[in-house]
C-alpha cells in the first residue's frame, strides 16, 4: 500500500510540475502576462482542426461565393494586424438562422447566415469579426478549456433529450463543447476592446459595433422570439453599449487614424446580402401540423403530438417534454439493410433482441430491437430501429428509452416509423424559403411609411424594423436602401 501511495503522489507531483512549466511558458499575446494554460498553440490548432468538421456537419455551410470571399478578405486582413498574425485563420458561414458568431481555438471563426442577415453595414460585421478574433488572440477559449480540464467539467453540446441518449445524438464531440463555453465579463470586455481596435485598424467605424448590440437586445426582447445565441453565450454588461462607443472614440483619436476616412459601407453590404436566405430554410426539411416534410428528398412522416423537435444536417431529433425518450432519423452506414443493422449493433456494442424484414409503405425495410446494457449503473437502454431502403439511401429511425420506460413510448416510435412515406403534395414540395430583398425607399417619410409603401404586411413591421437596425419612427429618405423579406429569389 505504501508503494502505491508513493507512486500516486509522484504522479501528482509530476502533473503539478508540468502545470507549473506550462504556466511559466504561457504568455498571453494580448496582455503580455503569464497565465495558467494547459494547451499549447499546436494543441489549439489541432483542436480547431478536429472541431471544424463536426461544426460544419451539425450546422451545414451556407454556399455564397460573394459573401465567403468578403469574410475571407476581411478576416485575413484583420488577422494580419491582430496580436497573433501568424495563425492560419479560417472563416465559415454556417447555414443556420440562429443569430450567432463564435470562434474556436486555433483561428477558426464562424458566422451564421442569421447574424449576417442582421448586420446593416460592413462596419457592424467588422466589429463582431474583431470581437471573435479577439477571443482567439487572447486565448479565451483555450483558457476556458484549461479551467474545464482542471475542474473535470464536461464539454458537451446540449441536445433535446436527456444525457442517457447523447451517445446516439451525434453531439458527443469535445470540440463542439467549446461553442458553449461561457466567457466571463473580463473576457467579453477584453474582446470588445479588441473588436474596436482591430476594426479601427482595418479602416472601419467601430461606433457601428456598439449599435449592433442594440439590435441584439431588441431581438432578445421581441415577444415570442428566442434569445439570440450570440447574447446567451456572450454575457452583455449593462454599460457595454456606452463602453464600446467610448472605446471607439479613444481609438479614433489615436495618432495616424483619420476619423473622416473610416468606413461604414452600408449600401455595399446590403447589396451583397440581397437574396440571402432568411429564417428557417424549409428546403432542408420542416415541421408542420405534426408532420415532417423533406421537399428535396421527397418524404414525410408524422411527429408525436407535443414532442419537441430539432432538425440539423446530420439528423432529425424528436423528444417528449419529459426527456425520457428520443426518436431520431439519420442516414445509416452500409450498402444493404443487413449491413446497416449489423454496423449499428457493432458500433453501439448492442445486444440484439429481435430482427425481421418488413416493408414500409412500399419500401423494403428491416426492423431491429436491441439494447445497450449499462452494468455500472444497472440499467439498459432499449432501442427500436427501422432501416428503410429509400431510393439509393438507407434511412435509419431510432426510438430509444430506458427499458422500464420503453413500453410507454413504443407506440409513438412505431407510428412515426411505419407511416414514413413518399411526399407527393406539390404544395409541400414547392415550398420556398424567405430571402432578404433589398428595396429602394420610394418617398421621404418614416420607416413605417416606407415599409407600407413597399407592401410589407403591418404585422411584420416591427420585425423588419429590427432587421434594419432602426425604429419605425426613424426618418428615411427617397432612394435609401432597406431590407425587406420575400419568397422570390432576389439577386442571387
Amino acid at each position: 500500500m505504501k508503494s502505491i501511495h508513493l507512486k500516486f503522489y509522484s504522479k501528482v507531483a509530476l502533473v503539478l510540475t508540468l502545470m507549473v512549466i506550462c504556466w511559466s511558458c504561457a504568455v498571453n499575446p494580448v496582455t503580455g502576462k503569464k497565465e495558467l494554460m494547459l494547451m499549447g498553440e499546436g494543441q489549439e490548432r489541432a483542436l480547431g482542426l478536429e472541431s471544424d468538421p463536426g461544426i460544419i456537419a451539425n450546422f451545414g455551410l451556407y454556399e455564397d461565393d460573394e459573401m465567403q470571399k468578403f469574410i475571407n478578405e476581411k478576416g485575413k486582413e484583420m488577422g494580419a494586424i491582430s496580436h497573433r498574425p501568424h495563425l492560419e485563420y479560417q472563416f465559415r458561414i454556417l447555414d443556420s438562422p440562429v443569430v450567432n458568431a463564435f470562434a474556436v481555438p486555433g483561428g477558426f471563426v464562424y458566422f451564421t447566415r442569421g447574424i449576417m442577415a442582421h448586420f446593416n453595414n460592413e462596419a457592424e460585421f467588422a466589429g463582431v469579426l474583431g470581437h471573435e478574433i479577439g477571443h482567439v488572440t487572447a486565448r479565451h477559449s483555450a483558457s476556458q478549456y484549461s479551467k474545464q480540464v482542471l475542474a473535470q467539467g464536461a464539454l458537451m453540446a446540449g441536445v433535446i433529450a436527456s444525457e442517457d441518449f447523447r451517445n446516439y445524438a451525434g453531439v458527443a464531440q469535445q470540440g463542439l463543447g467549446l461553442l458553449f463555453l461561457k466567457f466571463g465579463r473580463d473576457d467579453e470586455s477584453q474582446s470588445d476592446r479588441l473588436g474596436v481596435e482591430y476594426s479601427t485598424k482595418i479602416g472601419y467605424d467601430a461606433h457601428e459595433m456598439a449599435d449592433f448590440f442594440q439590435t441584439l437586445k431588441r431581438l432578445s426582447a421581441k415577444s415570442g422570439q428566442s434569445i439570440p445565441t450570440f447574447m446567451s453565450t456572450h454575457p452583455d454588461p449593462a454599460d457595454r453599449y456606452n463602453n464600446v462607443h467610448r472605446l471607439a472614440e479613444k481609438w479614433q483619436s489615436e495618432p495616424g487614424v483619420n476619423k473622416a476616412s473610416l468606413k461604414i459601407n452600408r449600401n455595399q453590404y446590403l447589396q451583397m446580402i440581397d437574396g440571402l436566405v432568411y429564417g428557417e430554410d424549409p428546403r432542408q426539411g420542416y415541421f408542420e401540423n405534426n408532420m415532417f416534410y423533406h421537399p428535396e428528398m421527397k418524404f414525410q412522416y408524422p411527429v408525436p403530438t407535443g414532442w419537441r423537435t430539432n432538425n440539423t444536417p446530420q439528423q432529425v431529433q424528436m423528444a417528449p417534454t419529459d426527456n425520457k425518450a428520443l426518436l431520431q432519423l439519420t442516414l445509416a452506414s452500409g450498402n444493404t439493410l443487413s449491413e446497416a443493422a449489423n454496423s449499428f449493433v457493432t458500433q453501439g456494442k448492442l445486444q440484439t433482441i429481435n430482427q425481421r424484414n418488413t416493408r414500409v409503405n412500399g419500401y423494403t425495410a428491416l426492423a431491429l430491437t436491441s439494447e445497450q446494457i449499462d452494468e455500472q449503473n444497472n440499467r439498459a437502454i432499449r432501442i427500436l430501429s427501422y432501416f428503410i431502403q429509400f431510393n439509393n439511401l438507407i434511412l435509419q429511425f431510432n426510438g430509444m428509452a430506458l427499458r422500464e420506460d420503453f413500453p410507454r413510448y413504443e407506440r409513438f416510435f412505431l407510428n412515426t416509423m411505419t407511416n414514413f412515406r413518399t411526399l407527393t403534395d406539390q404544395s409541400k414540395i414547392n415550398i420556398a424559403p424567405e430571402r432578404i430583398a433589398i428595396k429602394t425607399v420610394p418617398l421621404n417619410g418614416t420607416l413605417q411609411q416606407a415599409l407600407s409603401r413597399l407592401s410589407v404586411p403591418s404585422n411584420r413591421h416591427n420585425e423588419l424594423a429590427i432587421l434594419n437596425g432602426m425604429e419605425l419612427s426613424d426618418r428615411v429618405t427617397k432612394g435609401m436602401l432597406l431590407k425587406t423579406v420575400t419568397k422570390q429569389h432576389a439577386g442571387k
